[in-house]
């Protein structure tokens, strides 16, 4: 147990800064082509690319996604460079999973991180699928505690799962589980996958058992079939992880088909973005938050200032698209397919 869930931290920081094939790279936002403005009828200079979540004001739609968390020092540190990063940008962040917290104690203060972040937006994160392992309230309650969050992601990820040598694959009635927990926490639950897709079928039942914020997490960027493949020490090992690294619902395909939900859904846009460009997109297509993570992984084992350089070149590039479309506000982007030449994009 104590391999499983602390040390696999490391190997996956490992092999995410080892192997660039990790990120797939597929680009698919770049099939939607926005409407150029030679007259944009704006000063750059007032435009507000400020947004609200959660009753917090962000200084632009970005969310530090879900990464890491154990008892090892460059573990903490970099949750602690990543925070201190959010709180001086005004951005949202989420930590990995927590699982770890309840088989390693000393791994909490890798996820005390309000007194970096005392103001922004801050999410716990919990595995959903252990809640078919004996986890309940009160591991979420706990993990919300630790980290002063303001929301629980519970994470999906039946891909990982089943390439993973140790995996957890009951996912059995976990809608209902999730649901029932939400009614018990005194802060939202966000439910999100890790990079595979949530398909409007899933968004859907999520709705029905009263759930209304989801991270749509699509293919087109971190692999963590990819990543768990390498993990696996079999001496004749399958190459399962390889075979389904491209698994999944690639994220501008997913914002799209959402839209008929609009009304019951807020959504957060993760999985393949990676410029503030990409973040206008899928604003455009209804995010209301735009999560990355890859990104950020080498420069918060550097230093806070590192981060903080990667986080305000993605606000230069979200304010000059901004300023290119003719807009001033994000209020105008949300499901403004206006701002699209080709509005029924494909990605053939």
């Amino acid at each position: 147990m104590d391999y499983l869930t602390n040390d696999r931290k490391m190997e996956h920081i490992h092999i995410i800064n080892s192997d660039d094939k990790v990120d797939r790279s597929k680009h698919y936002f770049d099939f939607i082509r926005l409407k150029h403005r030679a007259l944009p009828e704006q000063d750059m200079n007032q435009i507000n690319t400020a947004v609200e979540f959660m009753g917090k004001t962000l200084s632009f739609p970005l969310l530090i996604s879900s990464m890491t968390g154990g008892s090892q020092d460059v573990v903490r540190q970099i949750n602690q460079n990543l925070a201190i990063a959010a709180e001086k940008t005004g951005v949202a962040m989420g930590v990995g999973s927590q699982r770890v917290l309840f088989t390693h104690p000393q791994s909490r203060s890798s996820f005390e991180i309000r007194p970096y972040a005392p103001t922004t937006l801050l999410f716990a994160n919990l595995g959903a699928v252990q809640l078919n392992y004996g986890f309940g309230i009160d591991h979420c309650r706990q993990a919300i505690e630790v980290v002063g969050a303001d929301a629980l992601f519970f994470h999906l990820n039946p891909l990982q799962e089943a390439v993973q040598p140790e995996g957890d694959r009951n996912f059995i009635g976990l809608a209902e589980k999730i649901a029932n927990i939400a009614a018990g926490l005194s802060v939202p639950v966000i439910v999100k996958e890790v990079g595979a897709g949530i398909s409007p079928e899933d968004a859907q039942l999520l709705c029905d058992h009263g759930v209304h914020y989801i991270d749509v997490a699509g293919s087109g960027g971190t692999s963590w079939s990819r990543i768990e493949h390498f993990r696996r020490r079999e001496e004749h090992q399958d190459n399962l992880g390889l075979l389904f690294e491209d698994w999944g619902n690639p994220t501008p395909l997913v914002l799209k088909a959402l839209k008929p939900m609009r009304d019951r859904l807020q959504v957060i846009a993760s999985g393949g973005i990676r410029s503030g460009i990409d973040m206008i997109k899928a604003v455009i297509l209804g995010a209301s938050l735009c999560g990355l993570a890859k990104p950020f992984i080498k420069p918060a084992m550097e230093s806070p200032h590192a981060v903080i350089e990667v986080i305000e070149r993605l606000q230069r590039e979200f304010k000059t698209t901004m300023f290119l479309l003719g807009k001033s506000s994000v209020a105008e982007l949300r499901f403004n397919e206006s701002l699209i030449w080709n509005p029924d994009f494909t990605l053939y």
